[in-house]
């Protein structure tokens, strides 16, 4: 039997949910060259912006820490948006695996991690970010991205259940 307050926070968590699909599909609904402080009057301000080599900047708004969409986008230096597109995919996270990824670069392409966190024995703790997100867009998941003991790169990521959202007995 689950008390008032599990049930309360279920809901409250599912009505969370719903508002931010809604401002999933109408934010990627974006057309490319779209003026940011036109989005930015719509969405709000971005989690992070980081600077681009070419002069824009790198945008995401993230749902993080409890909520499992983020969107990116980049913006020329003129102003204008690239494509906005949803980052926490499974699809997305594939960049990973190409070429080395900075704890930097992971936080100007994902935005801001759920949790931060060290796993591992004592002598070999690795720094690990994690990212809520929807595995294959069904399961509730966590993305772990692990950057080794020195914290410098990326050096795997998988993902695995979000312990958010597992059943508990009423005793734990």
């Amino acid at each position: 039997m689950k008390t008032a307050t599990q049930r309360s926070i279920r809901i409250g968590l599912g009505a969370i949910t719903l508002a931010l699909l809604g401002a999933c599909a109408n934010m990627a609904k974006t057309p490319p060259g779209t003026p940011v402080s036109q989005v930015v009057a719509q969405f709000g301000q971005p989690t992070i912006a980081c600077p681009l080599p070419n002069g824009g900047q790198r945008m995401i708004w993230s749902m993080q820490p409890l909520g499992q969409y983020a969107w990116g986008t980049n913006v020329d230096a003129g102003g204008r948006t690239d494509q906005i597109v949803p980052v926490l995919t499974d699809q997305h996270f594939k960049v990973l695996s190409q070429g080395t990824w900075t704890p930097q670069q992971v936080l100007c392409e994902f935005g801001p991690p759920a949790e931060k966190d060290g796993v591992g024995l004592p002598s070999e703790i690795q720094i690990v970010w994690s990212y809520r997100y929807r595995q294959d867009g069904v399961w509730n998941s966590l993305m772990y991205v692990y950057f080794g003991q020195d914290g410098s790169h990326v050096t795997r990521h998988h993902p695995g259940p979000d312990p958010m959202y597992e059943e508990r007995p009423l005793w734990f």
